[in-house]
């Protein structure tokens, strides 16, 4: 007879273990006290846990895991030291994660942000981003989604270096996956957690209208971040079908409504397509559409991926862009290009190494 299946006890909440502990009759401060050991100090087992006493350890043993990611394969820029990983979960599927330094313009600290995973593959099929297309195969559960955070902390932690920034921007839809995903950047943000700020955590979505709404009731200030990369329903269903379920006119009114509920700032991230989305009138477009909106577009130059046949426009085409975008009031910033000598975009590492299996 096969065992029971241990559950990962990193799908827990604190709020959960506490609950536990109390059923156990044991004092809230144990379900601390594990927090502590495996989010900041790393522990692979409970028997690491040695302020726990082994009655406890025993328990946790014999009913929890604390499952892990293989790094499967992993790619380093040699000029300008982003990350990409592939970890392998426990049933063979993979996922990629991404490790972004970068020197803090104002001379301080420097940031090393994260990029993670929220499903294993992606359904939306947006027609310029490799994650879609080898299908969707699953959500990943809020133990693998911080499996991934803690795998690149315990490299940083080599390096005397931590996780500074989140962003949930890698393959799949994070809004779609919304417990786990929620569940996950709160344990990052907890100070027993991984301590990482709520405003150094950004949720990204490719337009997800219901799980913007429940996002908009989250207590906690975590940032938002929106794909647009079109402003106008033509050319934006062209590049994210997502489009034709929820139109513009309707992801707008949403967005417009979360910064006025929320009193914050809303990213909206722009990839620059030349021949397709790169142009002044574009520009102009966009202007038109963010007219007095609380945000900032975040323009990002195509990453070439050899599957799709678009190109990046010029440099003087994005500076174009984006000077109408300034005089049209509309703050905007230019994403440096990061990892381009590597499989650095979207799907592009685990499509590569899927090939090789073919």
């Amino acid at each position: 007879m096969m065992a029971d299946k241990k559950e990962d006890i990193k799908d827990l909440s604190l709020p959960a273990l506490y609950a536990k502990f109390k059923s156990l009759n044991e004092p809230a401060y144990r379900a601390e006290q594990v927090f502590e050991w495996i989010y900041k100090k790393g522990a692979k087992s409970f028997a690491d846990m040695t302020d726990l006493p082994a009655k406890v350890r025993d328990y946790l043993a014999n009913k929890y895991e604390i499952s892990g990611v293989s790094l499967a394969s992993m790619q380093m820029s040699k000029s300008d030291g982003t990350c990409k990983y592939l970890f392998e979960l426990r049933d063979g599927e993979t996922v990629e994660s991404v490790l972004i330094p970068a020197k803090d313009p104002a001379g301080g600290a420097s940031r090393q942000t994260i990029c993670l995973s929220s499903q294993v593959g992606c359904a939306y099929g947006c027609y310029f981003c490799a994650s879609g297309l080898a299908g969707f195969k699953r959500d990943l559960t809020c133990g693998e989604i911080l499996a991934q955070a803690l795998a690149i902390q315990s490299d940083l932690f080599r390096k005397g270096k931590r996780i500074t920034n989140v962003v949930m921007m890698g393959t799949g839809e994070p809004l779609s996956n919304y417990d786990n995903v929620i569940k996950a950047v709160e344990i990052m943000n907890s100070p027993l957690g991984l301590g990482i700020g709520a405003r150094k955590i950004t949720v990204s979505t490719a337009g997800h209208i219901p799980g913007i709404r429940r996002y908009m009731q989250e207590k906690e200030q975590f940032e938002l971040s929106v794909s647009l990369h079109a402003a106008d329903d033509k050319t934006r269903s062209r590049l994210m079908p997502i489009n034709n379920v929820y139109l513009l006119d309707k992801l707008m009114s949403v967005c417009r409504e979360y910064t006025k509920e929320k009193g914050r700032i809303i990213t909206f991230e722009y990839i620059l397509i030349r021949d397709v989305n790169s142009s002044t009138t574009d520009a102009q477009n966009l202007v038109k559409l963010l007219k007095n909106m609380n945000c900032k577009v975040n323009l990002i130059p195509f990453n070439a991926v050899s599957d799709f046949k678009f190109s990046p426009p010029s440099f003087k085409e994005v500076k174009a862009f984006q000077d109408v975008l300034e005089r049209g009031g509309v703050n905007s910033t230019v994403r440096s290009q990061r990892g381009a000598d590597i499989d650095a975009a979207c799907g592009q590492l685990r499509l590569r190494e899927a090939k090789k299996s073919i």
